[in-house]
């Protein structure tokens, strides 16, 4: 998908929260093998660089566009790289992730793939998005399912593939995790109005809608627009968004 990173930033604050809640997360331990997933622009894969002694680390992304930036983060002990971060090869001692893997498909899948990649000991940390049932998620599924929208994008209307945080934990548990930590927390983001949502949301959620579109691209978020005004009306408001935490250790063998 094609990203854009000054879009990505308007409200880089608020997106950066949760990064330091899964670093909170992380066991610190010297001489770690370390890959941080959707490392976007890198300057958070360079925080987390900097709070793990004598580690190894690479950045990996898809988006050319978020790669240029991260390049600025790179140094002796972090390297960026483009990649799939559902192939991923090799052995880590920390995969890392910060609002990365809910672009990927099937979780119960990718969670047992990407644990099987932990060296002994090695975590897994990750975090991701679960605010697929806010409004201004449904008015864009909603949206995308009517006419002249839905021929537009060819019926393309993408179902979130995050799950309840209990089948997470069920899911670890079965690949025979250990310190299994799963959890779900609200960040109660004040923004100024409607409209604000809508940017937040282009640069997130409406991505790859909005790269299906050509022509109706504009009357696509106007109907978007007026739905949100409608839905979320007053200025300011709460805009309260939900992530699920996630971190697990691979035993001694």
């Amino acid at each position: 998908m094609p990203w854009n990173p000054e879009q990505y930033h308007k409200f880089q604050a608020e997106r950066s929260a949760p990064f330091f809640d899964l670093l909170n997360l992380v066991k610190i331990r010297p001489n770690l093998k370390v890959i941080d997933l959707g490392c976007g622009t890198g300057e958070l894969t360079r925080r987390l660089v900097d709070s793990l002694p004598n580690c190894e680390a690479v950045g990996l992304d898809q988006s050319e566009e978020m790669l240029r930036k991260a390049s600025a983060h790179a140094g002796e002990n972090l390297r960026f790289e483009r990649g799939d971060q559902t192939q991923i090869e090799g052995a880590w001692d920390l995969i890392f992730s910060n609002a990365a893997l809910q672009w990927s498909e099937d979780h119960r899948k990718l969670i047992p793939s990407l644990f099987g990649r932990l060296n002994e000991k090695g975590q897994l940390a990750v975090q991701v998005p679960s605010n697929h049932n806010h409004i201004s998620q449904r008015i864009l599924r909603e949206t995308a399912g009517e006419e002249p929208f839905y021929s537009a994008l060819n019926g393309f209307n993408r179902q979130p593939p995050v799950l309840p945080i209990d089948e997470y934990a069920e899911i670890l548990f079965h690949c025979g995790a250990e310190e299994i930590t799963v959890f779900e927390k609200i960040y109660p983001h004040v923004l100024e109005n409607s409209e604000a949502v809508l940017e937040w949301i282009k640069g997130t959620a409406l991505v790859p809608y909005l790269e299906r579109l050509d022509s109706e691209k504009d009357a696509f978020l106007n109907v978007i627009r007026k739905k949100l005004s409608s839905a979320l009306p007053g200025s300011p408001i709460l805009y309260p968004f939900r992530r699920t935490f996630i971190s697990a250790v691979k035993p001694r063998g």
